[in-house]
């Protein structure tokens, strides 16, 4: 039998370690990218401890190198990918200052990571995708990258004045929806996910929703049966009462 193999990033805490451990849970092969190698090593191990077959691979998205290195160890390892989750995503060490106050070295890095890391990590492994029956491709996203959110004064979102974080993640949903529309006639989908404030490193811990809700949401895309759609920004939805559902571009 022919193992589905997935490839997280960011996926040594968080987010993206809770949707390891659910893909794995499935029976999956998770390769848990990270880029610092005690923590993607001590990943491994809590994976695996709970029964998953999980391997670390080294990953800086924003490392050509890197990204090409993990392309090479995937398709020498399996042949194929069924799911890349592209979930490493930062906010900037002062990236949530008013658009006047907006720091041009942060901007880039942040751009680096949540922009420019997806299309490098999605270019690299989309030969794989291909050689999987019907692969999926998964771009954590928020809702702060909702223009029609993030400029309705009655959304609790509203008060939110920031360029780097938000603007990037609008910039992923318009690179989502250009994958998905060059990828249209093919088995691929490719989606963007909104796991809700959840409550990790990112915002110390502050969102009221877990690390394990807001991989639901990366979980549910990645398994999308092949009736399923492409190039939607999907996931929890904060001012309709909760639940799941599209969210605006």
């Amino acid at each position: 039998m022919t193992t589905t193999i997935a490839l997280i990033t960011g996926a040594n805490k968080g987010i993206g370690l809770a949707t390891a451990r659910q893909l794995g849970a499935l029976g999956w092969t998770v390769l848990v990218g990270a880029r610092d190698a005690t923590r993607g090593r001590k990943a491994e191990r809590t994976l695996r401890d709970g029964g998953a077959d999980a391997r670390f691979v080294p990953l800086e998205v924003t490392d050509e190198q890197s990204v090409a290195a993990a392309a090479k160890f995937v398709e020498e390892e399996y042949g194929h990918l069924d799911v890349l989750v592209n979930n490493a995503g930062i906010v900037g060490a002062d990236g949530l200052t008013l658009p006047s106050e907006t720091n041009l070295a942060t901007l880039r890095e942040v751009y680096e990571t949540n922009v420019f890391g997806v299309v490098a990590m999605t270019n690299a492994l989309l030969p794989l995708l291909r050689e999987a029956p019907a692969a999926r491709i998964v771009n954590v996203s928020s809702e702060v990258g909702s223009i029609a959110v993030m400029t309705d004064p009655q959304d609790a979102l509203f008060p939110l004045t920031s360029i780097p974080y938000p603007t990037s993640k609008a910039a992923l949903n318009m690179v989502t929806a250009m994958y998905a529309k060059e990828l249209r006639n093919t088995p691929i989908k490719v989606n963007a996910a909104n796991p809700g404030y959840c409550a990790t490193d990112m915002n110390g811990n502050s969102g009221f929703r877990t690390s394990e809700q807001g991989a639901e949401v990366s979980v549910h895309l990645a398994t999308l049966p092949a009736h399923g759609p492409s190039g939607h920004l999907w996931g929890f939805q904060t001012d309709a009462g909760g639940g799941y559902g599209v969210l605006p571009w």
